[in-house]
């Protein structure tokens, strides 16, 4: 497969900056045997009694931090500002992030933020990548930088606009556990659910399960080698509760449909299956990557955004719905007008 094959235009104006207000007004396409104009509450009516919705109950940390290196005692210069970019924890007390413009800090450099909170230049990688060693760890450290912090908005929205009070709520899902905190992007398919939606769907009957997979920068990483075989994607950390991991497999062999809410959530359990598509319960990290060909073992069908022209996450939705269906999927909603990406609008995808 290359590159090329999932590329689209995508004109600028389909990019969201806001989301629907309310979140439940968004749009919804419906990708089974012919495309479907519906809106977010018509979901219910999509899903049978009995099935299972699985959401990532992951937390986004405000992982946008801005901050002042001050000047060095020896070697000239002042003060720099630095724009730091969580994207993984390293430990309790240590992050690994991007750091913008890179050339101004050096191993061993202090780097100051609003309400106190510091950081130490561990280690200096390629491209700016840096790892902040921090006084605080755990709880604390994650207070604090919830105070100095700001949401991390994808790039196709922060070149356009800066980050607001209104995205605090914005870029969290209503259900995001306080004690999952680590995302530094959201699974954003989950902004759409209201307390009325999931009222509608408990009266469908529909069930629900959680999942953590704490989302990493590298959800935003551009495919760069045309050969899609070989890019390699970066790991990210999740967890399957015994609960959640009973209720999807009790759902498997009864023959109802589990399906996904997000991306994030069918990698967590297309990663935790076996050949038999049971799950096991546990936590670890995963690097899976789901192209066309791909046999899938658990998710039936998919609720998910709209996704980037060449991205990881579009060939995921081409391998669980054939790449033609997904071009002609993706077409109908330029033509129709639908808001693109993390604030956009939704679809439900069945699987081919």
């Amino acid at each position: 497969m290359k590159l090329s094959d999932f590329d689209f235009h995508l004109p600028e104006d389909r990019i969201a900056l806001r989301p629907a207000r309310p979140r439940d007004s968004a749009r919804l396409l419906h990708v089974g045997g012919a495309l479907e104009d519906l809106g977010v509450l018509d979901l219910p009516g999509l899903l049978n009694p009995g099935d299972l919705l699985v959401f990532n109950d992951t937390r986004v940390l405000p992982a946008s931090l801005s901050g002042v290196r001050p000047a060095r005692a020896h070697g000239g210069g002042g003060d720099a500002a630095i724009e730091i970019n969580l994207h993984r924890r390293e430990g309790a007390d240590r992050w690994r992030a991007f750091a913008r413009p890179g050339k101004r800090l050096r191993e061993g450099d202090a780097v100051r933020f609003s309400g106190g909170l510091e950081a130490v230049v561990e280690t200096k990688g390629e491209g700016g990548e840096i790892v902040l060693a921090f006084p605080l760890s755990g709880e604390a450290l994650d207070r604090a930088i919830e105070a100095a912090g700001a949401p991390p908005l994808p790039p196709y929205i922060a070149s356009k606009r800066a980050a607001d009070e209104a995205d605090r709520d914005d870029y969290q899902t209503l259900y995001a556990a306080p004690d999952k905190t680590g995302s530094v992007a959201a699974p954003t398919a989950g902004l759409h659910f209201t307390e009325r939606l999931f009222t509608a769907l408990d009266a469908r009957g529909v069930q629900r399960a959680h999942v953590t997979l704490h989302v990493g920068a590298g959800t935003f990483l551009p495919v760069k080698t045309e050969d899609v075989a070989e890019h390699r994607m970066h790991g990210e950390w999740f967890e399957i509760s015994p609960e959640a991991a009973a209720a999807i497999n009790a759902a498997k062999a009864a023959g109802r449909r589990v399906i996904p809410v997000g991306t994030t959530s069918l990698r967590t359990l297309e990663s935790a299956a076996d050949g038999e598509g049971r799950i096991a319960p546990g936590a670890r990290e995963t690097d899976i990557f789901i192209t066309p060909g791909y046999r899938f073992r658990v998710a039936d069908a998919l609720l998910t955004n709209f996704h980037l022209p060449k991205s990881t996450l579009f060939m995921l939705v081409s391998a669980l719905a054939g790449l033609d269906r997904m071009q002609a999927a993706y077409a109908h909603a330029i033509a129709n007008r639908y808001r693109f990406f993390s604030y956009g609008d939704a679809c439900f995808i069945e699987r081919a």
